[in-house]
C-alpha cells in the first residue's frame, strides 16, 4: 500500500497538470479580461485572497490526521464516531448563528472570532481528555460554519457596497478561490505527511502547524482589512454601531431580520419543486461525504499507507474532476451541468458499490478500496461546480444564504444519524465483527446515492425545457437549430 499510495499520487498529479494545461488554452471570457485589467479590483481581490487562502490552508492541514490522532490516543472507533457527531451537531447548531453573527459583531470581528476559535480547537488536540476533545469538535463546528459564510460575506459587501465593482466580477474571484483551494488541499496533505511521518512528530503536528497560519490570518484581518474599508468608504459600513444606547435596538433588528430571512428561505424551498429536489440531492450526496471522511482512514490505515499522501491523492482526484467539469462545459463540448451532476452521482454510487465488496470482514482489499475512494473524489470534483451552477440558477440571490442553510440542516442530520448507527454497530459487535459495521455503512451510503440519483432524474423531468437549468447558447428540447 505504501508504493500504491505514491504511485496513485504521481499519476493523479500528472493527470491534473495535463487537464489544467488543456483548460488554460481555452480563451478567457471578456468579463475576466476586463476585471483583471482593473488595478483597483486586483488590489482588493489580492487582499481578500491572501487572507481567505490562509484560513483555508489552516483548515486543510487538519484533514489527513484527525482520525489517526484519536486512534493514537487509544480511543475506540465508537468513541471517535461520537466525536465526529459532536462536530457535525455543532455545525447544525451554529450554521444559522454564523449567518447572524456578522450583522451583530461585524464582518471583520467575526473573521477574527473564527481565527481564535479554530486556534483553540487546534490546541485542544494536545489533550487526551475526552471532554477537551469534544470541546475541540464543538469549536471546530463553529469555525467551519464561520469559514463558509463570513469571509465571503466580507468580500461581497466590499465588492458591491464599498468599491462598487460590477457584480459580474464576483465569480472571477471565487473561481480563483476554487482553483487555489484544490492546490492547497493537495499541498496540505504533503506538508502534514512531512511533519507527522517523515519528521516523526506524530499526528498532532499538523494541528499545531495550523495555528501560525490562523494567527497571520487574524493579523491581516485586523490591520489590513480595517484600513482597506476606512480608505475606501471613510468608515467601515459593515461594523455595528458601538453606542450602548443603540445596542438593544440593533439586537432586536438583527433578530427580526434573521427570522424573516429564515421564513423567506423556507418559503422558497417549499414553493419551488426544483429547489426542493436540488436540496434533496445535496442533503443525500454531502451527508454521505461526511461519513466517507470518517471511514476512509480506518479502512486504509491498518494496511500502512502514508495518510498524508493518500489525502493529497484524494484531493488531486477531486481537482481532476473540477478541471474536467470546466473542460466539459466549455466550447466546443458544452455539456450541461445537470448531466454532469447525474454522472457525478452515478460515479459516487458505483464507488460505494465497490466498497461493499472491498471491505468484507476478514477479506479486505485495500487497493480496491483506495481506487473506490479516488473515484468518489473524482465525482466530488464534478458534483460541486455542477450543483453550484444549478443553485445559482434556481435560487434567488437574496434568499440563497438561508435556503442553503435549510439544505445543510438535513445534510448534517443524516450524517449524524449515519455515524450514530455506525457507533451502535461497533459498540454491539463481538470479536471479529467490528468490520461489518463499516461494510453495512457503505451499503447504506450506496442506497442513499441511489436515492440521490432518482432525485436528479426527477429534477431533469421537472426542468426538461427549463432554460434556467441550462448553459447559455444551448438549445432546449424540441427547438430547431437556426
Amino acid at each position: 500500500m505504501f508504493v500504491t499510495a505514491y504511485l496513485a499520487f504521481t499519476v493523479l498529479v500528472g493527470l491534473v497538470v495535463a487537464l489544467e494545461i488543456t483548460a488554460r488554452r481555452l480563451a478567457s471570457s471578456q468579463t475576466t479580461r476586463t476585471a483583471v485589467a482593473n488595478p483597483a479590483f486586483q488590489r482588493f481581490q489580492n487582499l481578500f485572497l491572501k487572507v481567505y487562502l490562509l484560513a483555508l490552508w489552516a483548515d486543510w492541514l487538519q484533514g489527513p490526521y484527525l482520525y489517526k490522532l484519536y486512534r493514537h490516543y487509544a480511543f475506540l472507533e465508537s468513541q471517535i464516531a461520537i466525536l465526529y457527531v459532536c462536530g457535525l451537531g455543532s455545525c447544525v447548531l451554529f450554521s444559522p448563528v454564523a449567518g447572524w453573527l456578522p450583522q451583530f459583531l461585524g464582518r471583520r470581528q467575526t473573521c477574527v472570532l473564527f481565527c481564535v476559535a479554530y486556534s483553540i480547537c487546534c490546541l485542544t488536540k494536545l489533550s487526551q481528555e475526552y471532554f477537551m476533545l469534544i470541546l475541540g469538535r464543538v469549536l471546530g463546528g463553529l469555525s467551519t460554519s464561520l469559514l463558509t459564510t463570513t469571509f465571503e460575506s466580507w468580500y461581497v459587501h466590499g465588492h458591491i457596497e464599498v468599491h462598487d465593482f460590477p457584480k459580474e466580477w464576483i465569480p472571477v474571484t471565487f473561481s480563483k478561490v476554487a482553483s487555489w483551494n484544490h492546490g492547497l488541499a493537495v499541498a496540505a496533505g504533503l506538508v502534514a505527511n512531512l511533519f507527522a511521518e517523515w519528521l516523526g512528530l506524530g499526528p498532532v503536528a499538523p494541528f499545531l502547524l495550523a495555528i501560525p497560519s490562523l494567527a497571520v490570518c487574524a493579523w491581516f484581518v485586523i490591520f489590513q482589512w480595517g484600513r482597506e474599508n476606512s480608505v475606501a468608504s471613510h468608515g467601515d459600513k459593515n461594523e455595528p454601531l458601538l453606542n450602548p444606547l443603540n445596542a438593544p435596538k440593533l439586537q432586536t433588528t438583527a433578530r427580526a431580520r434573521f427570522w424573516r430571512s429564515c421564513l423567506d428561505g423556507l418559503s422558497c424551498l417549499l414553493s419551488d419543486r426544483r429547489v426542493m429536489l436540488l436540496g434533496g440531492v445535496q442533503a443525500l450526496f454531502e451527508s454521505v461525504l461526511y461519513i466517507f471522511v470518517f471511514l476512509w482512514t480506518p479502512v486504509l490505515d491498518p494496511h500502512g499507507p502514508p495518510l498524508g499522501i493518500v489525502f493529497s491523492s484524494l484531493m488531486a482526484a477531486s481537482m481532476a474532476g473540477a478541471t474536467l467539469f470546466r473542460l466539459a462545459t466549455s466550447p466546443p463540448y458544452r455539456l450541461q451541468p445537470g448531466h454532469l451532476l447525474c454522472l457525478a452521482v452515478l460515479l459516487a454510487f458505483f464507488s460505494f458499490f465497490m466498497l461493499t465488496f472491498s471491505t468484507v470482514p476478514g477479506q479486505p482489499r485495500p487497493r480496491e478500496s483506495l481506487l473506490a475512494f479516488l473515484l468518489l473524489e473524482l465525482a466530488c470534483g464534478l458534483y460541486f461546480p455542477a450543483v453550484s451552477f444549478l443553485q445559482g440558477r434556481v435560487i434567488p440571490v437574496e434568499r440563497r444564504a438561508m435556503v442553503l442553510a435549510w439544505f445543510r440542516l438535513p445534510l448534517h442530520l443524516l450524517a449524524c444519524l449515519g455515524l450514530l448507527a455506525l457507533h451502535g454497530e461497533v459498540s454491539g459487535a463481538g470479536a471479529g465483527e467490528a468490520g461489518s459495521g463499516t461494510r453495512h455503512m457503505f451499503i447504506g451510503c450506496a442506497a442513499m446515492m441511489l436515492a440521490a440519483l432518482l432525485a436528479v432524474v426527477s429534477l431533469f423531468t421537472v426542468g426538461r425545457n427549463d432554460a434556467d437549468l441550462r448553459l447559455e447558447g444551448t438549445r432546449l428540447e424540441g427547438e430547431l437549430e437556426i
